[in-house]
């Protein structure tokens, strides 16, 4: 206790530790490696932070690191895949108050709003995930023939899918994009939202510690004109979800995807993102989200004497 009299020990003031916002490449966080970044602002116009602007050589080294996690991922077991993927949900739960935090300041919702899309993007990765055991069953078949043969139809991953976020939904919007190429056993190279990118940053950061290996995701953030083209054009890349593309350059990254006939999934053209409710589970749970990231593949096979 200070004796009478004396000046009592100055308070130093604490100062805040920022979060550096980065790419996830690989299982890491590289910054990008052209050094350049943008300003990330709230829906109020508040600076909030600065996030990477990748450029083409982190789409190249993204693309390559989804190729080598591939055939891991495809490898393990329906049941396996579906249990990690479960876990991504049981850690979003634990960080459920800075998903809240950020996708209110993202998108200029009142907390108990931004806490029904958390709780809504959180049941929507466990609705996916429990699909992964059961996609084979609903879409596979064993077809009848008239000869001595079986004939069975087995869904398979694409492959690399690159997958192009939302702009209007920051988080519930990117699970409902991501999670159903990853159940089907497709790895993702993922264009984050241009205006709302932090709550996908956060979520790298979950899915590093979560189960799922590195390289089955991977998230770039930055400006969609410049990323879109190059991903859309990789030739490494076997499908692309362009949902988050707009109307002005849809055209041109079809086109692009064309050229090596990438499997294409889109928007219906009738449905303007920004009017779409991603709130709606029946407009968004739903299977055939998955099924337009898997090949049929048909096998024949002599029945035995």
């Amino acid at each position: 206790m200070p004796s009478p009299g004396s000046n009592p020990a100055p308070v130093q003031a604490r100062v805040e530790v920022r979060k550096t916002y980065k790419l996830y490449i690989g299982g890491a966080f590289p910054r990008t490696e052209s050094g350049r970044s943008y300003l990330v602002s709230g829906a109020d116009g508040v600076p909030l932070a600065n996030a990477c602007r990748a450029s083409r050589k982190d789409v190249r080294e993204a693309v390559r690191a989804a190729r080598k996690a591939f055939e891991g991922w495809a490898g393990k077991t329906a049941m396996n895949r579906g249990q990690v993927l479960y876990r991504v949900a049981e850690l979003m739960e634990g960080r459920r108050e800075q998903f809240v935090a950020e996708v209110e300041a993202a998108e200029g919702l009142k907390p108990a709003a931004a806490r029904s899309v958390v709780d809504h993007a959180i049941d929507r990765w466990v609705w996916y995930a429990g699909w992964a055991d059961k996609i084979s069953q609903i879409l596979g078949s064993s077809n009848p023939v008239a000869a001595p043969y079986f004939n069975f139809t087995i869904p398979e991953p694409s492959g690399v899918v690159g997958v192009v976020a939302p702009e209007t939904s920051s988080l519930l919007g990117l699970v409902s994009r991501l999670a159903p190429p990853l159940v089907a056993g497709n790895t993702v190279v993922l264009i984050a939202s241009e205006g709302r990118p932090l709550p996908a940053v956060t979520l790298s950061e979950v899915l590093a510690t979560s189960d799922v290996p590195g390289g089955v995701v991977n998230v770039l953030t930055g400006r969609k004109p410049e990323l879109v083209p190059v991903l859309a054009a990789h030739a490494d890349v076997d499908a692309l979800d362009t949902w988050g593309v707009s109307d002005a350059m849809r055209r041109d990254t079809e086109l692009l995807a064309a050229d090596d006939i990438k499997r294409l999934s889109r928007r219906p053209t009738r449905v303007a993102e920004s009017r779409f409710d991603w709130l709606d589970d029946a407009a968004t749970e739903r299977p055939e989200w998955i099924a337009a990231f898997l090949e049929m593949k048909t096998v024949w096979h002599p029945i035995g004497g």
